[in-house]
């Protein structure tokens, strides 16, 4: 520090801190060794709080408003220097004031990605990001854990600590709300609610709250992005029949307005089409297609020897029953169930083990 700053400290009577930056949480003012003239005029602006410490020690704070700084007004300073009388000459002490405004706008996301089970997909692999705000619950408490000494402690240095939470509880709870992953993008605003206060509940010891937790995204591994979009279009071209009628229709509209021959030939051609597909229809025909595909049996697995074994189907399961492989006690499912249930306690199997006779009775 030059002599014009020691010189400018020496006439300073005013402590205040216009913040300029938008992401610093904790500022110190700057004295010439820490002196301050008793009697000087702190001024503490609204989202703002003033901390004074000395030797290390935090001492008083003071909320907003104009405080003028005697040792009426800082009882536990005048404590710790065992001020009796009152006392003009500077005295030192550090200041810092802490910005308890919210810090919007923090990005988090999963730089790996999470595992979740899904009834419907089984164990997916998620990746989430979002946004969440900051605020200062208490100050001294943020003094004593985070800032220490630090003349400028600043968002950047507490969003990694922050994001590294946030991913540890994303797990669980995601887990927890049992949300089918398909149902996630309907269910984020919720799922987002829930975490905010257990994270802050997780940074009540650091002086920090989450008031918001916003989840923007959730995305899924490709393959499973490649599977649910053909899904989507196997329904939109589910109705095939329907969706042929509709072609030519507008095929029949073009045609004719279109005057020439061609046109007049192609729209004949689409009319008898038409009509003899509407006869069928009258007639309660089907189209001249070919037969359906055969229903697709249930695949069914069983825990046989302490091994998986399977698939089956409904026959092969049978034979197994039949030969006393598989019991009412072997452990069964097949897609759709929750989990391994012993053969015996599924419905659809009961008429399989009403085929199989008891045992003999013991012989004389």
């Amino acid at each position: 520090m030059g002599l014009w700053d020691r010189i400018q400290g020496e006439f300073i009577d005013i402590i205040e801190w216009l913040d300029d930056s938008r992401d610093t949480i904790v500022w110190r003012f700057p004295r010439f060794q820490n002196e301050i003239k008793m009697g000087a005029q702190l001024v503490v602006r609204e989202s703002q709080t003033a901390v004074f410490v000395n030797e290390g020690q935090v001492a008083d704070v003071f909320t907003p408003g104009t405080h003028t700084l005697t040792t009426q007004n800082l009882p536990i300073l005048s404590t710790l220097k065992g001020w009796k009388y009152g006392f003009e000459s500077p005295w030192k002490a550090e200041v810092y004031f802490v910005n308890t405004r919210q810090f919007t706008d923090l990005k988090w996301g999963t730089q790996n990605p999470v595992l979740l089970r899904d009834a419907e997909f089984g164990m997916v692999r998620l990746r989430a990001f979002g946004a969440y705000t900051l605020r200062v619950a208490d100050p001294q408490q943020l003094l004593r854990e985070l800032v220490g000494t630090d003349p400028q402690f600043r968002t950047e240095e507490v969003s990694e600590f922050i994001r590294q939470l946030i991913v540890g509880h994303l797990g669980s709870a995601l887990a927890t709300a049992q949300v089918p992953v398909l149902d996630l993008a309907a269910r984020q605003l919720e799922i987002g609610q829930r975490l905010a206060p257990v994270l802050t509940a997780e940074l009540a010891g650091y002086g920090i709250e989450i008031p918001k937790f916003v989840i923007e995204n959730i995305s899924l591994p490709p393959e499973v992005e490649e599977a649910i979009d053909k899904r989507t279009s196997m329904g939109v071209v589910g109705n095939l029949d329907a969706y042929t009628r509709f072609q030519t229709a507008n095929a029949i509209e073009d045609a004719a307005n279109n005057t020439g021959g061609a046109g007049e030939g192609f729209g004949f051609g689409i009319g008898m089409a038409a009509g003899q597909r509407m006869a069928n229809a009258a007639a309660g025909g089907a189209p001249p297609a070919g037969p359906p595909p055969l229903p697709q049996q249930d695949q069914w697995f069983a825990g046989i020897g302490g091994a998986q074994q399977g698939p089956f189907d409904v026959a092969g399961l049978g034979a197994q029953i039949r030969g006393g492989t598989v019991t009412r006690e072997t452990l069964v499912w097949h897609n759709g169930m929750a989990q391994w249930t012993p053969a015996g306690q599924v419905p659809e199997l009961g008429a399989l083990f009403a085929a199989v006779p008891p045992p003999l009775p013991p012989q004389a």
